[in-house]
């Protein structure tokens, strides 16, 4: 099966959905044509040095360089994490990092070496493609898990005040709120195994589909892909969500926020 290549003239035909949009816009005033403009111009620019940077990427053969490529990617992860929840009071930044660090690398190496068993292990193809996906939808995740922990423990202060002056640990006093922030950034990844290929057709399926791959083997890799992302979800907002758990007490079980 071959692939229809797109010109660039067949791309920029593409641009009247964008030009429906913004008359749509401007009929109903909505005020959001800077906006699309400025989206369709990053959209292009963007995407074509992403090209220019993924063939270079994928020239490399040294791990460490791959390596710290997927940190440089999960630094800005972090840090987009760090910008949505808006926490001054409680430092989340370090821990958000330095786990996704470390759980996701992991994840990814084993995704890589024993399950697709590419060699080498460290094959930037396989290794920062997977590891963006991890990297994209836990920091989905974390965020929700994270904006509901802390705006939880502010409401519900009084709450876990009064079962911390019951001398009740920090643990027990918090405990219905942990769950239900890891409960809230697990929720998306659940729902999206629930309807998968009945509402949709997944992105890395529909894309290699597109790309003349046989669809039997596109269908394995997404299901490779959806199984590895609730783990990883799962696991990346346990671990943060327990560490900044930990930092909203004192060392004397005393609430910071």
């Amino acid at each position: 099966m071959s692939v229809i290549e797109i010109g660039w003239g067949q791309l920029l035909l593409s641009l009247l959905f964008i030009l429906l949009a913004a008359a749509a816009s401007l009929y109903y005033q909505l005020r959001m044509e800077r906006d699309l403009l400025v989206g369709t111009v990053r959209t292009f620019l963007q995407l074509a040095l992403v090209g220019y940077v993924l063939q270079f990427i994928f020239d490399l053969e040294h791990p460490l360089l791959i390596l710290l490529l997927y940190l440089w990617m999960l630094f800005w992860a972090a840090q987009a994490i760090h910008s949505r929840v808006d926490e001054s009071e409680v430092a989340i930044m370090g821990p958000t990092f330095v786990s996704m660090a470390v759980t996701f690398t992991l994840i990814t190496s084993m995704v890589t070496s024993l399950v697709i068993q590419v060699e080498p292990w460290y094959r930037p193809q396989y290794f920062i493609p997977l590891g963006g996906m991890i990297a994209g939808n836990a920091m989905t995740a974390i965020s929700l898990s994270l904006e509901r922990l802390l705006s939880s423990l502010r409401q519900q202060r009084a709450e876990v005040e009064l079962i911390l002056s019951l001398g009740g640990s920090w643990q027990e006093a918090s405990q219905r709120l942990r769950r239900d922030s890891i409960k809230a950034g697990m929720i998306p990844s659940v729902n999206a195994m629930m309807t998968v290929g009945l509402v949709s057709l997944p992105g890395m399926m529909s894309g290699q589909i597109l790309a003349g791959v046989d669809p039997e083997q596109a269908i394995r890799y997404q299901i490779l892909v959806m199984l590895m992302l609730v783990g990883a979800t799962a696991l990346g907002t346990l671990i943060v969500v327990n560490l900044i758990l930990r930092r909203c007490f004192t060392r004397f079980d005393q609430l910071r926020l």
